[in-house]
């Protein structure tokens, strides 16, 4: 209870039944003054022969008990489609030029006469992992921001809210808690830094530790592989994009239930309180202010992001470096570690080198799968390979990835920890090393947990 004065204050209402029904009073109050309002301007507001209200016609699909949901996910693949597909060749590109960079640097380098570790640490560690960051993470945010601000532009969010309130509320938290879950798909830290618009702290904090649930652009990148390795790879043809995407999109409803169900575990434990009730009034539809949209979207959020990544990025690639090019016998830290790992590992359908990729690409999602094909490959220095038939080489044939085990590696990337970014910008926001360290210990858990039951259910079943 210490750790929770922190974030709600010393005299707050201590919620009981009888707080509960004038809670419920409250909601009803604040619904028949609107139903009154409504009715009085129904009779004194006059419109135009003819003229068809088309917010509300508009509203009563949108925000239906049996269409909103679906638009919801519809809209939600779109933008993810638009998101992945959108982002593939300016990735390309990106990735080119920075690797080109990458080889200018090497001729000064070589130039200058520099000893090759230098070369090796700066060049093929720091400066590659910053690459593979900024290739990665740039263009889907660049994309998905305006995308989201567009939605948000036009007032459809709000209607978000509004479905998504009564599930949030029975989970014991609140309806804008579905706002901070949404940013969180272009990236968790931006999420974190949305739960600002949740008045309760106790509702603050919850939505902070459960925004990791949903998966930011930095582990798209991994789900998108293995889902088009091993789900597209089933069937052949037009089909097999449109299976990878549905193997996505499970995987993100996965994450959603995920969110429902440790916020409903939350709020009945170490944040036990009431839901707080809101008035939500929607919105009318706007026309979307481009200008604006592109200028915020891209200075406000995605460049901001970008320079927190780049920050904790450059030392994930310099270590990695290092502990794949010290050698004690005849192998290195890396592989050392990864031995150590390995007996932990396999009892959640991994490998010490998979487990260990991921401690290491704590500063950054984006670098778990090329810390996992450096591992594999012993090269060194991070790596991508060129073509998804040459990965599911590596994986499947050299080191006997199986279905079960890209599930495992999926769910994991899912449901662990934040990233670096994340982390820091929890403890900005809480400005308490007790939330952070259980918005790290929470997911951790949950992703150990949800691994181990997986693997050894079907081993039980004879799939292992």
């Amino acid at each position: 209870m210490n750790a929770l004065k922190e974030v709600i204050p010393s005299n707050a209402e201590h919620f009981t039944e009888d707080s509960l029904r004038i809670n419920k009073i409250s909601d009803k109050i604040v619904s028949s003054i609107y139903r009154e309002a409504e009715s009085i301007a129904d009779r004194v507001v006059s419109q135009e022969k003819g003229k068809i209200d088309w917010d509300r016609r508009v509203d009563d699909v949108l925000t239906s008990r049996w269409l909103g949901y679906p638009i919801m996910l519809l809209l939600l693949g779109v933008v993810l489609w638009l998101t992945i597909t959108g982002a593939n060749y300016p990735s390309q590109l990106l990735a080119q030029g920075l690797f080109w960079g990458q080889d200018r640097l090497t001729e000064f380098f070589i130039w200058a006469g520099s000893p090759g570790w230098l070369h090796g640490f700066l060049v093929l560690g720091v400066y590659r992992s910053l690459a593979w960051v900024i290739s990665v993470m740039l263009p889907p945010m660049a994309i998905f921001f305006p995308l989201f601000t567009l939605l948000e532009d036009l007032g459809y969010l709000p209607r978000v809210a509004f479905n998504l309130d009564n599930f949030f509320r029975q989970a014991g938290c609140h309806g804008k808690q579905a706002l901070s879950m949404c940013m969180g798909f272009g990236c968790n830290a931006a999420g974190v830094i949305s739960c600002r618009i949740i008045d309760s702290p106790r509702e603050r904090v919850i939505a902070i530790l459960t925004n990791n649930f949903v998966p930011c652009n930095g582990r798209f990148p991994t789900l998108i592989a293995l889902a088009a390795i091993f789900t597209a790879g089933a069937v052949s043809g037009t089909y097999s994009n449109l299976l990878a995407s549905a193997a996505v999109l499970g995987i993100i409803l996965i994450g959603i239930f995920t969110t429902f169900t440790i916020s409903y575990l939350l709020s009945r434990t170490i944040l036990k309180g009431i839901p707080s009730s809101f008035a939500l009034e929607l919105p009318p539809y706007r026309k979307p202010r481009v200008g604006q949209i592109i200028v915020r979207s891209i200075l406000d959020r995605t460049l901001f992001v970008l320079k927190r990544a780049i920050i904790v990025a450059a030392p994930a690639g310099g270590i990695a470096w290092i502990m794949a090019n010290i050698y004690i016998g005849n192998a290195s830290i890396l592989t050392h570690t990864a031995g150590f790992l390995d007996p932990f590992a396999a009892l959640l359908g991994l490998d010490g080198i998979i487990l260990m990729a991921f401690i290491l690409g704590l500063p950054a999602n984006e670098i778990v799968l090329p810390l996992i094909i450096m591992g594999y490959l012993c090269t060194g220095s991070m790596l991508e390979m060129d073509s998804l038939q040459a990965l599911k080489e590596l994986l499947v044939v050299q080191h006997g990835w199986t279905p079960l085990t890209a599930l495992s590696v999926m769910l994991f990337s899912l449901l662990h920890y934040p990233c670096g970014t994340t982390i820091l910008t929890i403890y900005k926001e809480t400005k308490s090393h007790k939330w952070t360290l259980l918005a790290v210990l929470i997911p951790l858990s949950v992703a150990c947990i949800v691994c181990f039951l997986l693997n050894q259910t079907a081993l039980v079943l004879g799939f292992g």
